[in-house]
């Protein structure tokens, strides 16, 4: 099986650069300098153990790459970032190839379906940052990361198996789960207060009351809707001590990828399809979720404007919430 990791930044970066060290047939995507970075030097992983580098094939674009051998596609943009995957993939994927969503929120498998059969969903459980080209750092170790994986929108099929055992392979811990979307709501939880460490940091004295904020906002907005998700209790008894939290030297983890988005000053930041789900839900099912939009509208503008990570009070949003 040829691995098509679509995206090679923070997670597709350091799952890519594991799965080729473990001997699979990995091809990466990238873009701009990142791309440029790593055609001329190879993929630096910075992960607690050391630095190496990695010689792995790389791309602009699935067009380019070599699709002629059965290929899995490992979609790990972020979810603003979708649609223009999607568009390349589509034209250029052979007809029934697995797209599997390495993504946080939970709006891109649906939009998958509506062009691939095979759709396939990972609930991440990996702290990992990508801040410079050619560089990805993984900050857990001995196992980097927890990868379930389910089919979409329901089940465990032979696909799911085979992604599970690859990433397996890489030293990741990775179960076959047959209601993978429950998981990945819980994790759309947890992801609720990216925007208020994106727009806040991580030492603003009340940033942590908005992220009960719009935590409950999520948790009643998911109850509206009747959708099933696991609870806190059994994310907490997964992840257990499976994740150690261990630093690449001089490389401190400096935030959730929110964060690193305003770091890198992109221009573009994911909490429409995070803080904007639960806007999303409440609106369809009469639940309202003030904090979420405040959320949702000031990591954008942020994004918009340049501005660095912890730009905004938490106190003066909390303000503006009454």
């Amino acid at each position: 099986m040829h691995w098509l990791v679509y995206g090679a930044g923070a997670i597709g970066g350091v799952l890519g650069a594991r799965m080729h060290d473990a001997g699979l047939d990995v091809t990466l995507v990238a873009r701009g300098d990142h791309l440029a970075a790593i055609r001329s030097h190879g993929l630096t992983v910075a992960a607690p153990e050391g630095e190496r580098t990695v010689d792995v094939p790389v791309v602009g674009s699935a067009a380019a790459a070599d699709l002629t051998r059965p290929t899995t596609v490992l979609l790990a943009v972020k979810s603003h970032q979708t649609d223009a995957a999607v568009a390349d993939l589509v034209d250029a994927l052979p007809e029934g190839s697995p797209v599997v969503s390495l993504q946080n929120g939970v709006a891109n498998e649906p939009t998958l379906l509506r062009f691939f059969a095979d759709v396939q969903g990972v609930c991440v459980m990996m702290p990992a940052s990508h801040l410079e080209p050619g560089v990805v750092e993984q900050h857990c170790a001995p196992v980097p990361g927890i990868l379930d994986v389910g089919a979409v929108p329901g089940g465990v099929t032979g696909t799911t198996r085979r992604v599970a055992d690859a990433f397996t392979a890489a030293g990741f811990v990775s179960e076959p789960r047959a209601d993978i979307l429950a998981w990945k709501r819980r994790k759309l939880m947890m992801n609720l207060g990216n925007a208020v460490q994106a727009c806040c940091g991580d030492d603003d004295p009340d940033a942590d009351r908005l992220v009960e904020a719009v935590g409950a906002e999520g948790e009643r907005a998911l109850a509206a809707a009747g959708l099933r998700v696991v609870s806190a209790q059994e994310d907490r008894e997964r992840r257990g001590a499976i994740l150690q939290r261990r630093e690449p030297a001089g490389r401190p983890r400096g935030g959730g990828s929110s964060w690193q988005s305003l770091r890198r000053a992109q221009g573009s930041i994911e909490s429409d399809y995070l803080n904007g789900e639960v806007v999303l839900l409440g609106r369809l099912h009469g639940v309202p979720t003030p904090a979420n939009e405040l959320l949702q509208r000031t990591a954008a503008r942020l994004a918009r404007e340049g501005a660095a990570p912890g730009s905004v009070r938490a106190a003066d949003l909390l303000g503006r919430l009454g």
